[in-house]
């Protein structure tokens, strides 16, 4: 919507502005599917400034009070609101009292509720090992599936196997990846309380639903919409960089940067995609190498998650990316995720290693911004996703 004549400003709400829709055409598998789901980028809320009554804003009134009285279609339309009469203020009025009574019948996030508990990965953790995924490991695909030359070559040239006494382990991880959020699981909320609660330095528990799950990067008001294509391990892998006390500083900067007035993206979506990037190579046995020398998967995972949202944050950082740029940079951060994971985890090493030592980290430097002008609020922008990559596209990157 754009107007040379109306006073409209471009107002940073929820997701930085950004309004998407991810629909799925089937369900996940292991951590990915077929479906392609496309984030268009658009307006998410505009300040109207009214010339004819002195400036006064409409921004506190609900949607409908707005559509009721053609502001909106006006707007749209290029033309600027006309003076209200009696009648309309009236109206409006009302719909004020109206949205404001709504509101008192919301939960209250005051200091007298009781906060649910945060709960840390290790807790999260034992609850999937101790629950009956029977259903869920029949449909893993743990490894990519090779036939002729491809398999001959894998076997003579390609990374070691996982040890058999993994297998139970990364099975795990797989089947973790096709659950969905269940709202009747106590723990399943908490894990979500948790990651808003860290990322916010919130005390007081949030609604289930609602538009704050955008405010930390997801799509829309419900955080389960977006975990299509890695399942809940794409929440546990959020909460560990949250609870790990090492690593929450870097999880809190990554977040300060998605808030940026011209380098912003969608936090929580993003961090889903690097869940599908480690999901990905370690379906391609990548990281065999190394569970095997530690004895353990879950671990080497979820520092492969951490290093690959690192090097996201290095790039997208020092390079000044924006939006934009989203499908490039996904596509250059997987392709180097899967040639070099022992680098990858290795850059972590050394990252969280210089912070222990108080040292500047290369390419966090706070002057590494330079201005840049935002793309244009009205012009549609395509944001594809990764997180539902198929083994046979292997290289190809998108956004949710």
């Amino acid at each position: 919507m754009e107007d040379n004549n109306a006073d409209v400003t471009s107002h940073n709400e929820g997701l930085n502005g950004l309004s998407q829709e991810c629909k799925p055409s089937e369900e996940i598998t292991n951590g990915h599917s077929n479906h392609k789901p496309v984030m268009n980028g658009g307006l998410l809320c505009h300040t109207i400034k009214d010339h004819t009554n002195g400036g006064a804003s409409f921004r506190s009134l609900p949607i409908s009070a707005l559509k009721q009285n053609g502001l909106l279609q006006k707007l749209s339309t290029g033309d600027q609101p006309k003076p209200a009469d009696e009648k309309e203020n009236a109206e409006l009025e009302k719909a004020r009292q109206e949205w404001e009574a709504l509101e008192s019948n919301q939960p209250a996030l005051t200091e007298d509720s009781n906060p649910t508990p945060l709960i840390s990965f290790n807790e999260a953790l034992q609850y999937f090992q101790t629950t009956d995924l029977g259903d869920l490991l029949k449909n893993i695909q743990p490894t990519i599936r090779r036939s002729g030359l491809a398999a001959i070559t894998h076997f003579l040239f390609g990374p070691p196997r996982l040890h058999r006494e993994l297998l139970e382990e990364r099975d795990l991880v797989f089947a973790i990846a096709q659950c969905h959020v269940d709202n009747s699981q106590a723990v399943h909320m908490r894990v979500l309380q948790t990651i808003y609660k860290k990322l916010m330095s919130s005390r007081m528990d949030c609604p289930r639903f609602g538009s704050h799950w955008e405010n930390i990067g997801f799509q829309g008001t419900d955080p389960a919409t977006d975990l299509r294509g890695t399942g809940f391990l794409g929440l546990m892998h959020a909460l560990y960089f949250v609870m790990d006390p090492e690593t929450l500083p870097l999880a809190r900067n990554i977040y300060k940067l998605s808030q940026h007035p011209t380098q912003n993206f969608p936090f929580s979506v993003m961090s889903i995609n690097m869940t599908r990037i480690t999901l990905q190579v370690l379906r391609e046995e990548a990281l065999s190498k190394e569970c095997n020398r530690r004895q353990q998967v879950v671990g080497v995972l979820n520092e492969f998650y951490v290093a690959t949202y690192l090097h996201l944050y290095q790039l997208w950082k020092t390079q000044q990316k924006t939006i934009a740029d989203s499908g490039f940079v996904l596509k250059e951060v997987e392709l180097f995720a899967k040639k070099n994971p022992k680098q990858m985890l290795r850059r972590l090493e050394v990252f969280l290693r210089e912070r222990r030592a108080g040292g500047v980290v290369r390419g966090t430097s706070p002057d590494c911004h330079t201005q840049q002008s935002s793309p244009s609020p009205g012009k549609e922008m395509n944001f594809t996703g990764v997180c539902d990559l198929p083994p046979d596209m292997e290289g190809e990157a998108r956004l949710i």
